[in-house]
């Protein structure tokens, strides 16, 4: 049985019910008290009826009253039933084109704020997001796509020149095609990295913000002195729960993004890890070129890069702020970045730190 029917005969059933009980009610509360025998006149010539001609004329209205109210209680809790379920048959055609795949339908239920316009608004949301991730997706694959086609294109291409160059340079063709080799498994892990940050796939474990911050700027140490651009690292103990290797990429990701965005110029990052009452923050800030404000909400998108700087053998692949952003998402955190007028960038994660036990004094 449909839910509609089944609600149709629980409005007749109650119905009846009640019409069961009035009637009952006129049999106990009334006819009991009319006297079983009595003589059919009175001594005025008046008809005085006795129980059971009342109990004669009483059973056919009965009935009848019994039958209309069973009538009206399954065509009406049928029409009711009906205005009811409105809502959830809107609801059940917006899941049947979610389920087809499209995902910009949306129920936008009319009425008075009730459960089922609760549920149709949370459904409506849900679609939104859905969507949302779904283009998402699809940019981010396309995206990805083409970034992993350059490589391949780039190696066929020497390939086909080595093939054809009657004097070719075994050496310098190598090279390039280890350097594009690099390039593509670099990004290839990248892309790894990124989805297992979205799917959240580690343990937690305690950790130390700040030491994380010290290791990550004692590796890329080599690449800063190379390109002459000054690490500075300061802080306190900040305890947090994480996954350790996750926000070492994070950390080394961000002042990764540090050192080449002060490219070509020499500058200065700062790595500042300190606590609060509620978070732990790391900050990187660096010098550099000024970044335009409207950049700075794309920068976290894969494949997007702030400003134009010159190609250099540690240029970024366009996924370093992208898994930083996966990785704060991952543990709950929040991200921030801001351009300052003077130039650079700076970015603040703040993670929830994790409860010390409360040191027990003899």
């Amino acid at each position: 049985m449909s839910v509609r029917a089944k609600l149709a005969m629980s409005y007749a059933g109650v119905v009846v019910l009640t019409g069961s009980l009035i009637l009952v009610a006129v049999w106990v509360f009334l006819l009991r008290y009319v006297p079983e025998s009595v003589y059919p006149y009175t001594d005025t010539g008046e008809f005085s009826p006795n129980r059971l001609d009342l109990i004669r004329v009483f059973q056919p209205v009965a009935a009848i009253v019994m039958i209309v109210l069973v009538t009206a209680g399954l065509l009406g809790g049928w029409v009711l039933a009906g205005r009811v379920l409105f809502p959830l048959d809107r609801i059940m055609d917006a899941t049947r084109k979610a389920s087809a795949g499209s995902l910009s339908h949306r129920i936008q239920l009319p009425g008075r704020n009730d459960e089922f316009h609760e549920l149709a608004d949370a459904f409506d949301t849900m679609l939104t997001r859905l969507e949302a991730q779904a283009l998402e997706q699809q940019r981010f694959s396309a995206n990805a796509s083409h970034e992993l086609r350059t490589p391949l294109t780039i190696t066929k291409t020497l390939l086909d020149v080595a093939r054809t160059d009657p004097d070719p340079d075994v050496t310098a063709t190598i090279e390039q095609l280890a350097a594009i080799n690099e390039r593509a498994i670099n990004l290839t892990e990248a892309l790894l990295l990124l989805g297992r940050a979205d799917q959240k796939s580690f343990v937690l474990e305690q950790v130390d913000l700040s030491l994380i911050a010290e290791q990550a700027a004692e590796i890329l140490l080599p690449l800063a002195e190379k390109n002459g651009v000054v690490i500075d690292t300061s802080g306190e103990f900040c305890p947090s729960q994480g996954s350790p290797a996750l926000l070492l990429q994070l950390t080394t990701n961000l002042i990764h993004n540090a050192i080449v965005h002060n490219l070509p110029n020499h500058g200065r990052i700062h790595v500042t890890s300190s606590n609060r009452a509620d978070s732990v923050i790391l900050t990187v800030e660096n010098t550099g070129p000024v970044v335009n404000p409207e950049i700075v909400a794309t920068l976290t998108e894969p494949f997007q890069r702030g400003v134009e700087r010159v190609r250099s053998n540690h240029d970024g692949i366009g996924l370093g702020l992208a898994i930083v952003s996966s990785i704060v998402t991952a543990h709950n955190g929040l991200l921030s970045i801001t351009a300052p007028p003077t130039g650079g960038l700076h970015v603040e994660v703040r993670l929830t730190p994790r409860m010390l036990p409360v040191p027990q004094h003899e």
